[in-house]
């Protein structure tokens, strides 16, 4: 019986000592909301962001997507070692919408990872969509 407990505890030790040597993946995001203001209707914007691993292990993005077609977002490299990062390309098409369209606008790009505490990271912007200029 002595000895089934010692086996036990020994198992249990390597096991743990297995899973803590592994180490975790964490999202870091240069910012989670910005803001590209006021924008004629018909540009295109584009903004560059930065995505980093702070964590142990490698970060493997699965998928990146948008809240809609009028944005585009495309991360360079998917998987990011430990204490490095990536750039996120983000594409707002001001104009996708027709030209009548004017006011207020957010829009959401979603990361998703293999980050156990954040498996959905979500970056938000706003623009202020003006009237197209006339010719």
């Amino acid at each position: 019986m002595k000895s089934r407990i010692t086996i036990v505890v020994v198992s249990l030790g390597l096991l743990l000592a297995a899973c803590a040597g592994s180490g975790a993946a964490q999202i870091s995001l240069e910012t989670e909301q910005f803001e590209f203001g006021d924008v004629v209707n018909g540009t295109l914007m584009t903004k560059d962001l930065t995505v980093s691993n702070v964590g142990t292990a490698p970060l493997l993005v699965e998928a990146v997507s948008t809240s809609c077609g009028c944005t585009t977002a495309a991360l360079d490299p998917m998987t990011i070692a430990p204490g490095e990062s990536a750039t996120l390309h983000i594409e707002f098409d001001s104009g996708a919408h027709g030209p009548e369209y004017v006011g207020e606008f957010s829009r959401q790009i979603f990361i998703a990872s293999n980050d156990e505490q954040t498996p959905e990271a979500l970056i938000e912007f706003v623009a202020n969509i003006l009237p197209p200029e006339s010719p």
